[in-house]
């Protein structure tokens, strides 16, 4: 039972990484693909009916969490309070930046939001992997279970290490490209004229640069936390998703090329589903990794909450998931199609 709310908890972070994922690149691309008014509105436009909902992702993957791995959930926060904090407020900046924009117009207010906008989408999707990052290396988790880790330390990996160091920032910066290219995928995709086109570039650009990142990600996080090695080791079929992640990134060049921007939009999709997915088996079945000791860390089974508890939520999540994906189906399908320069849609 604990590991079905393992591949639960992993499945409603997947989701998240791609719905949000995409609006996150959007807007950290916002201020490149977007010369003036109508092409911004036509940017903001094209996330706009969907760019909150997809947000419900994460608040649904930590409820979750909280559900199932009580004890995991209260070191995650101790641990991250201030990168949670921050995640918090790039949150509400975002989406003030969406609401408040509207409400005067003034181009210097306008230009305000925009940047805020931009900036908060970029640093958000740079936070989330960094706090990746940290998962994957480990924090410095003692046998009373409470730690909290400073911004930064010395910047390398190790039981001193804090929030940044040379790995985890390496994490966050995947993440920001990733995103990038999965917006600016999901942009050629949704809009047309000088805004796709500029989309299409970034998109080219992006895929050349995360091939290195992608690359320094999957060599280095083994040597920086030799239980994800071993895990490998001991059960290598799980390489093949290393392998499939190398895959997707030969299909994402070969469908930009040819112009394909749905199936470059569903690989750009995949690649980032595969990279969670890389991570989570080498957790497995682990939920936060000490960096002291790793008999100190917190699995699925000395975190999980009690069995007669897993079940009985297994059969209440099963009933609000379908009702989600019915409900994300109906909105996506709602908004389906590009939006153009001339459409007069409600400016968000």
């Amino acid at each position: 039972m604990e590991t079905i709310w393992f591949i639960v908890i992993g499945i409603l972070f997947g989701g998240y990484a791609v719905l949000d994922g995409f609006d996150l690149g959007v807007g950290a691309i916002y201020l490149l693909v977007a010369r003036g008014e109508v092409e911004r509105q036509q940017v903001r436009n094209s996330i706009g009916p969907v760019w909150d909902g997809n947000e419900v992702w994460l608040v649904a993957a930590g409820g979750t969490l909280f559900f199932a791995f009580p004890k995991a959930y209260a070191a995650g926060f101790s641990a991250f309070y201030l990168a949670f904090f921050l995640i918090l407020w790039l949150l509400i900046l975002r989406g003030l930046a969406l609401e408040l924009r509207g409400q005067l117009e003034n181009t210097l207010w306008h230009t305000f939001w925009d940047v805020v906008f931009s900036f908060a989408s970029l640093a958000l999707a740079g936070l989330l992997g960094v706090a990746l990052g940290n998962l994957l290396r480990g924090i410095p988790l003692r046998g009373s279970g409470g730690v909290v880790l400073p911004l930064w330390t010395n910047f390398l990996p190790g039981p001193q290490a804090g929030l940044l160091d040379w790995y985890t920032m390496l994490v966050g910066g995947l993440a920001v490209v990733v995103s990038i290219l999965q917006g600016a995928n999901y942009l050629v995709l949704k809009v047309d004229g000088e805004v796709m086109r500029r989309s299409r570039l970034i998109a080219r650009r992006s895929w050349l640069l995360l091939m290195p990142l992608v690359f320094l990600v999957l060599v280095m996080t083994p040597w920086v936390q030799p239980v994800l090695k071993a895990h490998f080791t001991a059960q290598p079929v799980g390489l093949m998703i290393p392998l499939l992640t190398i895959a997707l990134l030969v299909g994402q060049f070969i469908f930009m090329r040819r112009k394909s921007d749905f199936w470059a939009f569903v690989v750009s999709s995949l690649l980032t589903l595969s990279l969670l997915a890389s991570a989570f088996f080498g957790q497995f079945p682990n939920l936060v990794l000490s960096a002291v000791d790793p008999a100190n860390s917190l699995t699925i089974y000395n975190a999980a909450t009690s069995e007669y508890g897993l079940r009985l939520g297994l059969v209440w999540f099963s009933i609000g998931f379908v009702l989600m994906l019915a409900y994300v189906g109906f909105m996506y399908r709602s908004f389906w199609g590009k939006v153009t320069t001339k459409s007069q849609e409600q400016d968000y």
